[in-house]
């Protein structure tokens, strides 16, 4: 089984509320893929309540069989869609994929 971590930085807004809805909204997207993409075992998607300014704002945390059903998520129609919404206020992500 692989293990799929993504960490998001968004820019600031200039009104937060702004972004804690495009935030909740990306969450709401992503959790949304579990009905649309069967490679999907497991996804949680966590917004930060952490104050320190190296902080991310979102972490996603989802399960796959193998590379393969996690490379078939990748390419994705639907994961590519919320990857455009993402890339849209994105200024840095981190990735980690290993093996449970």
């Amino acid at each position: 089984m692989i293990r799929h971590i993504v960490m998001f930085k968004f820019e600031n807004a200039e009104n937060k509320q702004d972004m804690s809805a495009f935030c909740l909204n990306v969450k709401s997207e992503l959790l949304a893929l579990q009905t649309k993409i069967p490679e999907i075992l497991t996804m949680e998607v966590g917004l930060n309540i952490a104050a320190a300014g190296n902080a991310f704002d979102l972490v996603l945390v989802s399960d796959f069989e193998s590379v393969t059903a996690l490379n078939a998520y990748r390419i994705h129609p639907e994961h590519l869609m919320v990857v455009e919404l993402i890339n849209r206020y994105k200024t840095a992500a981190h990735v980690v994929d290993y093996e449970l």
